[in-house]
């Protein structure tokens, strides 16, 4: 059964992401034309990374701090980490420019595939969800705002943060199911 279900979430997400190679110019433009210079300063705030690890990496962990979960905090981070290597290495293989001209100050920041602030973003969800379950809600309406700003303001096509957020959120499940079979940071810990 889990099996199964694997394959149906696998082929969903290829589906989905076919369809977002499609569809990258179309939301591109929409939001681009359709620019609402009030929500500017949230969008501004939500595609800072600093914010995306404020909110989905540091306070989570200082939480599990608290409560003496430092397993958690590990395998949390190593996501982050993970998410983060993955990102850079495919976006250094694939070169895909950016949608918009930026000036640029670093080779790696020109490339758009894929996202890595979706990719770090959607690692956190299943560790998150596993911890922090009462509001599982906010988890994901945060990582999908994450992703929705980085095209709002012209880094990515919609492929970019669709791809960002399936490895992200498949690095993040492989931590989650590591842990679970092996429990390997319960049993440092307990040391």
């Amino acid at each position: 059964m889990k099996q199964k279900k694997s394959i149906i979430i696998a082929a969903a997400f290829s589906v989905l992401l076919a369809a977002s190679f499609y569809l990258d110019n179309q939301v591109l433009s929409f939001l681009q034309d359709n620019n609402i210079g009030a929500i500017n300063p949230i969008m501004s705030w939500l595609t800072n990374f600093l914010t995306l690890f404020f909110i989905l990496y540091l306070v989570p962990s200082l939480f599990s701090f608290r409560e003496k979960k430092y397993n958690y905090i590990s395998y949390l981070l190593l996501a982050f980490i993970f998410s983060a290597i993955a990102s850079v290495t495919l976006k250094l293989l694939i070169a895909r420019p950016r949608p918009l001209d930026f000036e640029v100050l670093y080779r790696l920041v020109q490339y758009s595939f894929p996202s890595l602030h979706a990719a770090a973003a959607f690692a956190a969800l299943p560790i998150l969800d596993t911890e922090f379950r009462k509001i599982k809600l906010f988890w994901i309406s945060f990582a999908a705002l994450i992703g929705i700003s980085r095209i709002y303001f012209g880094f990515h096509y919609l492929s970019d943060v669709v791809a960002g957020a399936v490895l992200g959120y498949a690095i993040g499940l492989l931590f989650v199911k590591l842990e679970q079979k092996y429990k390997i940071f319960r049993n440092v810990y307990k040391k």
